[in-house]
């Protein structure tokens, strides 16, 4: 396990991050998923489980705010893809006028995260449940994927939300930690702000032994950005 460090992005900076703002509602320029859409996704996705169980793979808030019940879980290893604030939003933790920035998984590298076993009873419910939070139209339906995923037990299949987005939710890639770093300081929407996002994700992890490099450096450099913009003096980074 990595040796446990103090984080630059406390819970005292992204306390300045907030801001009271409003639910502007679905987007009409996309189609809303109703209810008979999210059973038939749920019933399919039901019928391609492994016969050893439904394991949902989580490397961002589902780490933190899964919102469902798991009777087991364990850290597994999701090889070819890797965590990028590559997910643009205009509604939860950003706005119209200051778009935010949200977790998805991109193609390359590896992701280190946490697979959750959900009870072997009523499955379609349970899997309708997630799809619910986590999609809500029909252009977000083909980031729902199966991953293989290997554990210290071995290989297993789990369920993905978010991997390899297109189309127009998509942020341009490749943007530079710098850049998104400012985006994270400053977006927040009606559910709170991309800075808690960051900062709930990366404790989460840690608490499971799990160090992301990547997100590591970017706390530190959300903090600094923080600072920057309310005139304190500048933490020291490592």
């Amino acid at each position: 396990m990595p040796k446990q460090r103090t984080m630059s992005l406390t819970p005292d900076l992204v306390a300045l991050c907030h801001r009271e703002e409003a639910d502007p509602g679905p987007d009409p320029t996309f189609s809303k998923l109703d209810d008979a859409d999210y059973r038939r996704l749920a019933e399919k996705l039901e019928s391609e489980c492994d016969p050893g169980g439904l394991w949902v793979f989580a490397y961002g808030s589902l780490i933190w705010k899964p919102e469902f019940e798991a009777i087991d879980s364990m850290r597994a290893t999701a090889f070819g893809w890797h965590r990028a604030f590559s997910l643009s939003i205009k509604r939860w933790r950003g706005s119209t006028e200051q778009p935010g920035l949200m977790m998805a998984l991109e193609r390359g590298g590896r992701c280190e995260g946490v697979i959750y076993r959900l009870p072997d009873d009523d499955r379609v419910q349970q899997i309708e449940r997630m799809l619910r939070r986590e999609v809500t139209y029909h252009e977000g339906v083909r980031s729902v994927r199966w991953l293989p995923v290997r554990t210290a037990t071995g290989a297993l299949k789990a369920l993905g939300f978010w991997v390899g987005v297109t189309g127009e939710r998509r942020a341009l890639p490749g943007e530079s930690p710098e850049v998104v770093a400012s985006i994270l300081a400053r977006a927040c929407g009606h559910v709170g702000s991309c800075a808690e996002y960051l900062y709930n994700t990366v404790s989460h992890l840690e608490d499971f032994g799990i160090r992301d490099r990547n997100l590591w450096r970017l706390q530190h450099l959300v903090a600094r950005e923080i600072h920057s913009i309310h005139g304190l003096e500048q933490p020291f980074v490592e």
